[in-house]
């Protein structure tokens, strides 16, 4: 049997310094049962990948050519059990003063998520990272969710910058 798919080009937003999670996952939502989603992007959305597995679906990658990829997401017959990002922390009061500073503006997805995990690793639990960001980084959320690390964020008074409080917590799953 063929697969359909919806086409979604988001190198234009990425190229504009924007982020395509929200335009995505409005995609993914409107599918049809036998639809699948081919979306092309400026880089290899890895973080993507773990995010629609959650949602049920496989994906095969192949780079087009100029650094672009194109990637079939088709749904694998089983129903994700975990769904969407986690929110963010509902306040944070009592959170200590944030042990380490990343300034990841100058940075290029996936790059800034990929500093911030692993500088989270080699953090304690309850201490506190403070990121600054070129856009919301929804591929991270679930990342952190993942972890067990509690967030919250907002876009800064120049309406440009995006910073992140992270707190590092225990995965869902650590032994107490």
């Amino acid at each position: 049997m063929t697969q359909n798919y919806l086409d979604l080009d988001v190198r234009p937003i990425l190229r504009n310094g924007g982020e395509p999670f929200r335009k995505i996952m409005e995609a993914v939502a409107i599918l049809a049962p036998d639809q699948g989603l081919r979306l092309y992007a400026t880089f290899k959305p890895v973080p993507l990948f773990g995010v629609l597995e959650a949602r049920g679906f496989t994906h095969e990658a192949k780079e087009i050519g100029g650094g672009d990829w194109e990637v079939l997401f088709r749904r694998s017959g089983k129903s994700g059990e975990r769904e969407a990002p986690a929110a963010p922390a509902a306040g944070i009061a009592g959170w200590p003063d944030p042990v380490q500073h990343m300034d990841n503006r100058d940075l290029d997805p996936p790059e800034p998520m990929v500093r911030i995990l692993s500088a989270l690793e080699t953090m304690e639990v309850g201490d506190v990272l403070s990121a600054l960001l070129r856009r919301e980084p929804m591929f991270l959320f679930p990342h952190l969710a993942k972890r067990g690390h509690a967030w919250t964020g907002a876009l800064e008074p120049d309406g440009v910058t995006y910073k992140i409080l992270i707190r590092v917590g225990r995965p869902p799953d650590a032994d107490a």
